[in-house]
């Protein structure tokens, strides 16, 4: 593929830059489920995201359930970005559009850049599923700076609901969580 100027960009083509050279083999995630009546015992969405990435090979080091309050997930995303062996951040729930969703609110404050393709896509896939109720969806991501230093950590948010949470796992976050937050350091 050239862009009109005789430069090749096909990935893979000799010389070219190798798009997925900043690819981690293997991330630690930080998993907040936000909720104001779910436990640890009780959180099938959490247990659906900790399962898609151990499932693949990676690891959980943080797995929290965080209050429905726009200053907890605040607190608990910044918290997890500013811990250096955390790699990827989700959260699930509180995404809604009821006035105790904040979750959208509280995280997306903090994106030093969007990555609205994850929403467009996650709502793609969710249609088949949840048919025109898909428009109540905010699923968001972006990248979030650590605070010392340039590097960044995506950050994903996911409903829910047990299906949401694998969906999005199993689909989208973890297979693009390795290149993503490869990307985001520098």
């Amino acid at each position: 593929m050239s862009d009109g100027h005789g430069h090749g960009h096909e990935h893979g083509e000799s010389g070219t830059h190798d798009h997925h050279g900043h690819d981690l083999d293997r991330v630690t995630a930080a998993v907040f489920t936000v909720s104001s009546s779910r436990t640890l015992t009780d959180d099938a969405a959490g247990d659906a995201v900790q399962s898609a990435f151990e499932g693949a090979g990676h690891t959980v080091g943080t797995r929290e359930v965080v209050d429905d309050d726009f200053e907890n997930v605040r607190s608990a995303v910044e918290s997890a970005v500013a811990d250096e062996s955390i790699d990827v951040v989700v959260t699930t729930g509180g995404t809604g559009v009821t006035p105790d969703d904040v979750t959208v609110e509280a995280t997306a404050i903090l994106f030093d850049k969007e990555l609205a393709g994850f929403g467009e896509l996650f709502r793609t896939l969710s249609r088949e599923e949840v048919g025109t109720r898909v428009v109540g969806t905010r699923a968001v991501a972006g990248i979030v700076q650590r605070p010392e230093g340039e590097d960044g950590v995506p950050v994903f948010c996911l409903p829910g609901s047990e299906n949401a949470a694998r969906l999005g796992s199993e689909e989208i976050v973890v297979p693009e969580a390795s290149h993503l937050a490869g990307l985001a350091r520098r």
